[in-house]
């Protein structure tokens, strides 16, 4: 079979699966989470032996500490996996809510059904704690998911998904619930996103070239979860403990992901106070500043920043440092470098916290908080299978509630239109 005709199979399959999923019932889809977990439980070794293979062979081929960071699934990252399995199972079922019900003057009961999106494409990279998590939300809302995972953690992908379709076969669900494209081919990648009469969403979850190749060449929708330039504002107003002790988080807790932070602003008439205890601490934990003019020449063992470096998703210890005028400039500054991922400002004052929340154009914006919060288990979803940085149809971390639409539902009693 071509390569071609074996995406066309595996999506012909999600197609039929997902009528199957979408009337599934809320306590159905609770069992089925669960035993998920306890198989997931009863199966570490063998994940992490595989998991072994793809983290061996990443670092013969010298990948940076970044990408090997979240490739591995370690005892804590499969019991994060576990615990939010159980958490979506218990989440509130958003299939079959009806929202907005009115009556019109002719009797008739106009309202809204929420109802599943069908079946997600989803392409991502290196983290095969995503596989799961992809599939848990897709599963609570009714979703037949196909899953095209990067080759570097292929080992770790097939053996998640052996775990989790075993688990469908034991409840007799269609075979095309839950499919992962195992060839590393590329090919398979343009095939299937081009097939918009059975797939009705593209997540693509990676780098910027992926994001971009599917962009390119997808002819079904997409929910793009692009790039992670999140910045932290310190304003004049300002806790200076609490500060640095949020700066330092958002930066070094993770720094290989997309809600790291990439820049630090700083207003002006702080700095003295702020800036130069801030820095060092940083640099003690291995980080490399690259600074404006004026935080270059006030700092020693620097370097200086271009104008690449605003816009730049480091996802390692790099940090970026501007030292503005006012919040106005900060703001301005996170409009025209970030990616509308996630941004926070530091500060006492009430108006413009206000202000900040209401002027920043991101997914996520943060008062007094690490950026590293933006994330679908930290929110209350459960999980995520991407944070949007688009506007439509979600933004943010997408969980079970963005994995579904709605559907008008009009109730009559032999109304006819005149």
């Amino acid at each position: 079979m071509s390569i071609k005709e074996e995406i066309l199979q595996i999506a012909k399959e999600a197609k039929f699966a997902s009528r199957v999923l979408a009337n599934l019932s809320s306590g159905t889809k609770e069992t089925l989470l669960l035993q998920i977990a306890e198989a997931i439980e009863f199966n570490k070794e063998r994940i992490k032996e595989e998991n072994h293979k793809d983290v061996e062979k990443a670092k013969e081929k010298k990948f940076s500490r970044a990408f090997i960071d979240r490739l591995v699934l370690n005892e804590k990252r499969i019991e994060n996996m576990i615990l939010s399995l159980k958490e979506i199972a218990n989440l509130k079922d958003p299939v079959g809510k009806i929202e907005s019900m009115q009556k019109r003057p002719n009797g008739l009961l106009v309202g809204k059904m929420r109802v599943p999106l069908g079946v997600i494409g989803f392409i991502y990279e290196s983290r095969p704690d995503v596989t799961v998590d992809a599939f848990a939300l897709c599963l609570k809302s009714g979703n037949a998911l196909i899953l095209r995972g990067g080759s570097e953690a292929i080992n770790s992908n097939i053996m998640l998904a052996k775990i989790l379709n075993e688990v469908l076969q034991e409840a007799l669900l269609p075979e095309g619930s839950l499919q992962l494209i195992k060839t590393t081919d590329r090919r398979a990648v343009m095939e299937m996103l081009k097939l918009d009469e059975y797939i009705d969403v593209i997540i693509p979850r990676g780098g910027e070239s992926l994001i971009r190749t599917v962009v390119e060449n997808s002819t079904i929708p997409i929910i793009k979860h692009y790039k992670g330039i999140c910045h932290t504002y310190v304003d004049e107003e300002v806790d200076l403990k609490m500060a640095e002790e949020i700066v330092f988080n958002a930066k070094v807790q993770r720094p290989g992901v997309c809600n790291a932070m990439e820049t630090l602003l700083v207003h002006e008439k702080i700095v003295p106070d702020f800036l130069p205890s801030a820095i060092k601490r940083f640099q003690k934990a291995g980080v490399e500043i690259r600074g404006d003019e004026k935080t270059f020449n006030l700092i020693k063992g620097i370097k200086k920043a271009t104008e690449e470096d605003w816009s730049t998703e480091y996802l390692d210890l790099i940090l970026s440092v501007k030292i503005v005028k006012d919040i106005n400039k900060a703001i301005s500054h996170i409009n025209k470098y970030g990616s509308h991922h996630s941004d926070a400002i530091v500060t006492t004052n009430y108006e413009k916290s206000r202000k900040f929340l209401e002027e920043v154009d991101s997914a996520a914006v943060f008062v007094n908080a690490s950026t590293r919060f933006t994330d679908g288990k930290e929110f209350g979803l459960g999980a995520e299978v991407g944070i949007s940085t688009q506007k439509l149809h979600a933004r943010g971390p997408m969980g079970v509630n963005e994995l579904t639409c709605t559907k008008f539902i009009i109730l009559g009693n032999g109304q006819i239109r005149e």
